[in-house]
């Protein structure tokens, strides 16, 4: 399983705005995804509802977990979002 463990950039936390800008990110890499608080239970990366219900704050860590191929790659890209409170999904990591 790939993991990656990161802290979340945007201040007010994946809140409204940051959720929906990851939620679609999550959706948009092309494999399954879970996310959790680095001590709690994974859920589906790409439910809006999931990922509210985190109530992950800003500099708290998460986890990003997947087993399907390209993992890393989607990964990558989504701690790169997560951990620099990007406003879209960037193109490279």
């Amino acid at each position: 399983m790939a993991e990656r463990r990161v802290n979340v950039g945007w201040a007010e936390g994946l809140h409204a705005r940051p959720a929906s800008i990851f939620v679609r990110a999550a959706t948009a890499s092309g494999v399954p995804v879970t996310i959790a608080k680095s001590d709690g239970t994974p859920v589906n990366a790409a439910s809006m509802l999931a990922v509210l219900g985190l109530g992950a704050q800003g500099g708290e860590e998460i986890v990003l977990a997947s087993e399907a191929d390209g993992a890393e790659v989607a990964l990558d890209r989504l701690a790169k979002l997560v951990a620099e409170g990007l406003d879209e999904l960037p193109e490279t990591v």
